[in-house]
């Protein structure tokens, strides 16, 4: 029996999908398991408004196109549509398409929740059923805004973040994950764990930037319920989950969302509009309803099924110039002329006004890689409504500058601190991601300079400096050890380093560091407000040392960071201080546990009336080499 009638599509669901306001489509579209007049099946609805033939071919009726096909509504939606009894899960499927110019073609679902591992492209009709355990994390998820905690993000790339050596190097299964992943990130201290995209992918070399499957984590390391259940795990030990989304282009391959019906449905058809020059793909046609209703349905989706916590949105910038990455006469100004993308700003704007009216506890973050105002801004003020932006400037500059040898430093100081002037335009992620530690760009251990031991305290220097630099915090995995070879995606990370007491002793860092960073409200209540942050001294040029303040709520104590980017230790060295009394040194990057030469500010650091940095009174202080050092007040001098 094929029966024609059934739907899960009511008139009011046509509406809103041909208005794009249909945000729940993976409810109604694609595959789902339903039980129709006695008969337990499958219902399948594809859109698909210029084929003239469509039908369901599968293991089940030998991949015959005549055998199942499906019937087209007649509202105009181009949705087709067929229940199949005796069809359920497990079942491997795609949908024949026959175009009125001729083309036929066998997709796979746009909406189907599982596929085929690959290289096999075929979808497979999959439920989405699961018992989650995390309750008491999404009830205090909800209690507080998302970025008044601390945000120390752990990038992961799940196929070589470990490999199972005693099997000939294979990937790890998102359940094998699930009980190594959660417990060393609550070890080290990080706060959310962000997946580079998981979604289905045909190329595993694209990283997951290249996706087939939207709405299906990718099959390489299981199922759907194996990945929720990493996240429930990842939840249970308090770990915030962050995806990679990729809104921003698809590739070309046959089976994909490419020519779709044969013709360039969910792509512009012009190439100057709809062809990603860098990434050879295809770019989304943000003009029709249809297709915007199935990106940020796709987004809600995993935010619903998946209780994902954040969405980091990939290449915006390459979304919002229509010229980006082209030469003149490559591409088609908008209809005042100019080079914005006016269809991907509104779908911007209404893809977070979309998630952060479904889940206001959650946050999204851009990667924009330019100076386009209002990123973070709402969307009521003329913004694009992203909660935070990876501050790619403080990036760029900061590695720029600790790449010069410390002798020739003093005359780049300003690339340091410029990040300062511009902290507060946006609400910012510091990253340090995937892509400064490929394609010969070195680790970042091997873009330091000097001698091993320079190098090592250089790089603690960094992470020290950059926590204490408004903002959340990224790192990309080996990143935390100092991994000395650059990120390969076929192999996992160099664990076995960690032996070495250079590579542990950063590590040991960073667990502090993110320690530090949750303990010290000053470091988070302010994160995103000029008022959190204070220079103490950034003239001295001269020797490389900065000094400023962190400054949090009314009851929360300040911190003092000092830093000396040369390996000259500084004896006497003296800065102006908000109090009078005593301090105490809480961290520095030079302690011998994490490898450094020991030089500490050790015991009470009393102040002295001595006029410093426009203070009245003032510290003496030991600055260890290539280092950076920390202090809070730790009591008023009663003899005062």
């Amino acid at each position: 029996m094929t029966d024609f009638n059934y739907s899960l599509l009511s008139d009011f669901d046509i509406q809103l999908f041909k208005a794009g306001k249909h945000f729940h489509l993976y409810n109604k579209l694609g595959a789902h398991v339903v039980s129709h007049e006695g008969y337990r099946g499958t219902y399948f609805a594809v859109w698909a408004p210029n084929a003239k033939f469509v039908s369901v071919v599968g293991n089940f009726n030998g991949w015959d196109q005549q055998k199942n096909p499906m019937n087209v509504r007649w509202d105009g939606s181009g949705i087709w549509e067929v229940f199949l009894p005796g069809i359920t899960e497990k079942e491997y499927y795609k949908y024949h398409i026959e175009s009125h110019n001729g083309y036929c073609v066998e997709k796979g679902d746009p909406y189907a929740f599982h596929w085929e591992t690959p290289p096999r492209t075929a979808t497979v009709v999959w439920g989405l059923d699961y018992k989650w355990n995390d309750e008491e994390w999404l009830s205090t998820r909800s209690e507080r805004p998302p970025l008044s905690k601390p945000i120390s993000v752990y990038e992961v790339h799940i196929g070589s973040w470990r490999r199972v050596h005693e099997e000939d190097g294979r990937f790890m299964t998102y359940r094998e994950l699930a009980h190594q992943l959660p417990e060393y990130c609550k070890f080290m201290g990080f706060t959310h764990v962000e997946f580079m995209p998981v979604m289905e992918h045909p190329f595993y070399g694209s990283w997951g930037y290249q996706l087939t499957g939207y709405f299906a984590p990718s099959s390489r390391y299981g199922t759907p319920q194996d990945f929720m259940y990493l996240i429930d795990k990842l939840h249970q030990n308090g770990i915030g989950v962050i995806l990679d989304w990729v809104p921003s282009h698809f590739p070309t391959d046959e089976h994909g969302l490419g020519y779709f019906d044969g013709t360039h449905l969910y792509e512009y058809s012009d190439p100057r509009k709809g062809f990603h020059p860098d990434w050879k793909s295809n770019i989304f046609d943000l003009s029709r309803n249809e297709v915007r209703a199935f990106l940020i349905s796709n987004a809600l989706y995993w935010l619903e099924r998946y209780h994902i916590d954040g969405l980091r949105v990939d290449a915006v910038a390459s979304m919002l110039y229509l010229d980006y990455s082209r030469k003149e006469g490559e591409w088609i100004p908008n209809q005042f002329g100019g080079r914005e993308n006016l269809e991907a700003i509104s779908f911007l704007q209404e893809f977070n006004q979309a998630v952060h009216h479904h889940h206001p506890d959650v946050f999204t973050v851009a990667e924009e890689s330019t100076a386009w105002p209002g990123v973070t801004q709402s969307v009521d003020d003329g913004g694009l409504g992203f909660d935070m932006k990876w501050m790619m400037g403080w990036m760029h500059d900061t590695l720029s500058y600790f790449s010069n040898a410390p002798v020739y430093r003093s005359y780049h100081q300003g690339q340091l601190t410029f990040s300062l002037v511009y902290a507060f335009s946006e609400r910012f992620t510091l990253p340090l991601s995937h892509d400064e530690v490929v394609y010969g760009k070195a680790s970042l251990i091997n873009k330091m300079p000097g001698d091993s031991w320079q190098k090592f305290a250089n790089l603690r220097l960094l992470y020290a400096y950059m926590f204490g630099h408004p903002g959340a915090k990224l790192i990309f995995m080996g990143g935390e050890f100092a991994q000395d070879h650059e990120w390969r995606h076929d192999f996992s990370l160099d664990w076995h380093e960690n032996q070495d007491p250079q590579h542990s002793g950063v590590q040991k860092l960073l667990k502090d560091l993110n320690g530090l960073y949750q303990t010290e409200p000053s470091l988070y209540e302010r994160n995103f407000e000029p008022s959190g942050f204070h220079w103490i001294d950034i003239s001295d040029s001269e020797n490389s040392v900065i000094s400023w303040i962190r400054t949090g709520n009314e009851t929360s104590e300040e911190l003092l960071f000092i830093a000396n980017f040369t390996p000259i230790v500084r004896d006497n060295y003296r800065i102006g201080v908000p109090q009078m009394g005593f301090y105490t040194e809480i961290l520095n990057t030079d302690n011998l546990k994490y490898g450094g030469s020991d030089i500490l500010n050790e015991g009470d650091i009393e102040t002295f009336p001595v006029p410093m940095h426009g203070r009245t009174h003032s510290v003496s202080l030991q600055l260890p080499p290539l280092a950076l050092t920390v202090l809070k007040f730790n009591r008023i001098n009663p003899a005062i």
